[in-house]
């Protein structure tokens, strides 16, 4: 066994290890879905920032670099961050509402059938979401351990299957505290090795296609698309609001989002750099295995087993904090609302079943496809131009109107996954059309029931949130 791969199965097994010792620290469903809600700012942070710093962002921005984008490519871990900063805004009420799930938020306002179509698609989405996670992490072990493909994706999904069903929300947190400082270090250390094995700077740019270094070469359009994208996404999706939700305080929220964005912002151009590195040093290898080529091909063995840890930290975690959301959307929203809400002890091994189940389920996803980026937006614009405006409106609006909520999520949904599989007409991205119809009917609907006195509140407040314990202060 190589010294990379020797340093991965350590790294690997110290993770399920950390699931282990997490496991110990659950004794109730709020341990399981939203860490007993004792999350300091730096653990926020920490978690946030390893949850969204992705697949996408580490592997599929080095691929993207590598192809067509060029150093552009690092804008979209820069739209993330800056989405992030923007759903700072809305944190407060966040943490406020004392929810568990998104569709919790709009059962309140808005009734059981907001609070469903929101559920189906939350779903839906984190489920792909999690097999883009598995393919990253997957593409890695791949190319490393000489395994085929298929094989590699397999074994990828049952080790994420295990650790996070293991400790629920306490494993995804610790986990991702430790994987967030092996993102940053290693990737900012790998940068300066690859570069001087590849001759430097100028011997790089040299090479590179004509137009490659373009900072902007993605487009204002684009940029702008992903920022507000994002917003959308991270402020709807259960994954990310899920992380608001655990904040021992609002101060710990805002704190935790702040520091997200910015790191994320920080690192955003990283793994775009050695997207270019590997375009000038493997023109011709196929774009997805760009970072970790670069890895094996121009790294010493111990520094090369770090990035690698640091990419697989990335993937793994937000592979994680996926099937988390997409089971406590499934068991609080679901099977609560449908089916029967169980007792504590029942739910938590429910909890349990429904991990095993959406992971197997995005592992299968995963063997049909494996496209990174193209599924990550796909997913991201159908769970977020529906439920968007309902969702800010319900939490920044004391009363609003039932019937615009349900109408907004319907047809934000709807208007989003038609216009992306009829090719984004006109060049409008996805989420812009479906967002800006959902916002469009709910305002109007709005209007009208409040001429009428029909407008609403929350048919159940939030509940008192409980102190937090000394242990998790930071």
């Amino acid at each position: 066994m190589s010294p990379v791969a020797i340093i991965l199965v350590i790294y690997l097994a110290a993770m399920i290890g950390i699931g282990v010792y997490s496991k110990r620290r659950v004794s109730s469903t709020e341990d399981y879905h939203l860490a007993g809600r004792r999350l300091g700012p730096i653990m926020i942070a920490g978690t946030l920032a390893a949850t969204e710093i992705g697949g996408g962002s580490s592997v599929g921005v080095a691929a993207k670099a590598h192809g067509d984008w060029g150093l552009s490519a690092g804008w979209y871990v820069v739209s993330a961050g800056i989405g992030i900063l923007l759903v700072t805004l809305v944190a407060p009420a966040l943490r406020r509402s004392m929810a568990t799930t998104v569709p919790e938020i709009l059962a309140r306002r808005y009734g059981k059938g907001s609070q469903t179509v929101t559920s189906v698609v939350s779903v839906v989405s984190l489920t792909a979401l999690t097999a883009v996670q598995i393919t990253a992490t997957a593409t890695i072990a791949s190319v490393l351990g000489g395994v085929e493909m298929r094989t590699a994706i397999v074994i990828t999904g049952i080790g994420t299957i295990i650790y996070t069903w293991l400790g629920g929300m306490w494993s995804v947190t610790l986990t991702d505290f430790v994987q967030f400082f092996l993102i940053v270090f290693g990737f900012a250390i790998a940068v300066p090795f690859a570069l001087n094995a590849a001759g430097g700077w100028a011997s790089v740019a040299e090479r590179l296609p004509e137009g490659q270094l373009g900072f902007t070469k993605i487009g204002w359009p684009t940029i702008v698309g992903l920022i507000v994208l994002y917003f959308m996404t991270f402020s709807t999706g259960q994954e990310a609001v899920q992380r608001y939700f655990s904040a021992k305080s609002v101060k710990a929220a805002v704190l935790g989002s702040l520091l997200c964005g910015v790191f994320m912002s920080v690192y955003a151009f990283i793994p775009a750099i050695i997207g270019l590195i590997a375009k000038a040093e493997y023109p011709d290898i196929v774009s997805n295995n760009a970072l970790v080529q670069v890895s094996v091909g121009l790294l010493p063995p111990l520094l090369a087993g770090l990035l690698l840890s640091a990419v697989i930290s990335a993937t793994l975690s937000s592979a994680s904090g996926d099937m988390l959301g997409a089971a406590t959307v499934y068991v609080k929203d679901i099977h609560g609302t449908f089916i029967g809400k169980p007792d504590d002890k029942r739910e938590l091994q429910l909890s349990r079943l429904v991990i095993i189940v959406v992971g197997v389920i995005a592992t299968t996803i995963a063997l049909l496809s494996q496209a990174i980026i193209p599924l990550l937006v796909f997913a991201f614009t159908i769970r977020s131009t529906g439920p968007f405006a309902a969702f800010i409106f319900a939490l920044v609006w004391r009363k609003t109107s039932r019937l615009a909520g349900l109408l907004s999520v319907i047809v934000g949904t709807v208007v989003g996954f038609v216009w992306e599989f009829t090719g984004q007409p006109f060049g409008v991205m996805s989420v812009i059309a479906g967002s800006v119809a959902g916002v469009v009917v709910f305002l109007v609907v709005h209007l009208i029931d409040k001429q009428r006195g029909r407008l609403v509140g929350d048919a159940e407040p939030p509940t008192e949130a409980p102190q937090p314990e000394p242990a998790l202060q930071y």
